[in-house]
């Protein structure tokens, strides 16, 4: 055991917010900016360093649409900043990400890029071979094998090594994919020890994590479906696991389709949304406290989404 003290006087606590407090104001210490500016409000001018924001929503609701969005965007909208990314890429292979970012460029479907029966222009390849050679300017590294979180935490400590802790937006896709350790009885065993990898992590390390989660099978009882309702709305014990990951996470954001569940009227609001590609983020835990929902379009044949001006219309009673 050490013989060394863990102990310090909470002077220096008051100190570091004192200091950062100031770094922000002045721009010196700033936020990562994603492409929706109400999403940037409710999570503090955009997703800051030093946290974990974990977003959870059923198989096809557009979870891992945005986290491709908001890393393909930042460099774009952020670039005086200087870091990397470092994404364990459980769920789908990495060309299946490239065709998904041609899409959005290029406005194809996936089908019309990739199937044979359609006709691929010179331009619209040119234009995606422009991008690529642009693209990996950025520095972007893919974990794609599975793994354990003590893997993780392994390759996590060679890369923020090798790159001498530059700062690093590190994503995980999704967290029901991490491999179980021999002495973890079951999944939410590995969601604690993942949890506490995140905490750990983001205290050593200049790092920012993103984590995609599922919901629980509870969000489909019908009870849940039924029209002006608060069930409508998606809750922190939706998130899968939430027990274990709620105490981690700094933002924890749950995403719904109502339409797609047949909701005419969602929530106690009533909101009226027909449209299937509606969706509704719930900011569920905000560092800053500011828990809300925004409105979104998804375009998911260019592989991204919009922000609405407005919210649906509301029935008039």
């Amino acid at each position: 055991m050490s013989e060394s003290k863990a102990w310090g006087g909470q002077y220096q606590s008051f100190n570091e917010a004192l200091k950062y407090m100031l770094d922000r104001q002045s721009g010196k210490e700033k936020s990562i900016q994603t492409p929706w500016p109400k999403f940037n409000d409710a999570v503090t001018d955009g997703l800051e360093w030093n946290t974990l924001t974990v977003i959870g929503g059923r198989p096809g609701s557009g979870k891992t649409l945005i986290k491709d969005q908001i890393i393909r965007e930042s460099f774009i909208l952020n670039p005086e900043e200087k870091y990397r990314v470092l994404e364990f890429q459980f769920e789908m292979v990495g060309r299946t990400s490239a065709l998904r970012e041609f899409s959005s460029i290029t406005g194809k479907t996936y089908k019309e890029l990739c199937s044979a029966g359609t006709q691929l222009t010179t331009k619209d390849f040119n234009t995606c071979h422009a991008y690529a050679k642009d693209r990996i300017k950025n520095p972007v590294d893919i974990i794609g094998t599975p793994m354990t979180v003590n893997q993780m935490r392994e390759q996590l400590d060679m890369y923020m090594n090798e790159h001498k802790g530059q700062k690093t937006i590190v994503t995980l896709d999704h967290s029901i994919l991490v491999k179980r350790a021999p002495y973890q009885n079951n999944r939410l065993d590995m969601l604690f020890e993942l949890g506490e990898f995140f905490t750990q992590a983001k205290r050593e390390y200049p790092v920012m994590f993103i984590c995609l989660s599922q919901l629980n099978r509870n969000i489909d009882n019908p009870d849940r479906a039924v029209d002006g309702k608060y069930g409508n709305y998606v809750l922190e014990s939706d998130i899968f696991g939430s027990d274990a990951m709620l105490q981690h996470a700094d933002t924890l954001i749950g995403i719904n389709r109502p339409a797609k569940q047949k909701i005419r009227f969602y929530g106690p609001d009533r909101y009226i949304i027909k449209d299937e590609k509606t969706l509704v983020l719930h900011f569920l835990k905000a560092r800053n406290g500011d828990t809300r929902m925004s409105f979104f379009k998804a375009q998911f044949e260019q592989m991204k989404i919009i922000e609405m001006d407005t919210p649906p219309q509301q029935e008039r009673r």
